[in-house]
């Protein structure tokens, strides 16, 4: 049996007593201090978790580009453009040539290497822009399709 000084009112106090005799200050029983010190602790590195993570991060962003590049869909017909958004809900726009007055084709230089770019369709019934189709390839191509449908209406 040990005394050790009370914390609350500095008394001498048994260590195997439940609280100071002087003041009541509840006394924690001491545990057995292990034998020797401490020489490593090791948790496992986030190297290991490594593959996952880049996994997980990598996986996330083709998804998201996968579900984005499926949920627009421009068709070139005779006569008509048509253009599908959506996955679970659909939307359906259809501009007749005879009626489109203005395509614009914007790039920046990342786009002019890799041949993507926006389209934007004005129509005659629009004031504005119409229908804005972003990072799709070969947008001069298409566009040059459209004038060449437009000239022939």
């Amino acid at each position: 049996m040990a005394l050790i000084a009370c914390p609350e009112c500095g008394g001498q106090v048994s260590t195997e007593a439940a609280a100071c005799p002087a003041c009541g200050y509840p006394m924690m029983r001491q545990k057995a201090a292990p034998i020797g010190r401490l020489l490593l602790e090791a948790r496992p590195s986030w190297w290991a978790f490594f593959g996952l993570l880049v996994f997980a991060w990598l996986l996330i962003p083709w998804l998201i580009a996968w579900l984005r590049r499926r949920s627009v869909l421009l068709r070139v017909y005779e006569d008509r453009v048509s253009v599908e958004r959506g996955i679970v809900t659909k939307s359906f726009r259809e501009f007749f040539i005879r009626d489109i007055r203005a395509i614009d084709v914007d790039q920046g230089v990342w786009g002019r290497i890799v041949g993507v770019g926006n389209i934007t369709i004005s129509t005659a019934a629009t004031v504005e822009a119409d229908e804005t189709l972003c990072g799709l390839p070969d947008p001069r191509g298409i566009r040059d399709l459209l004038v060449a449908l437009r000239q022939k209406a």
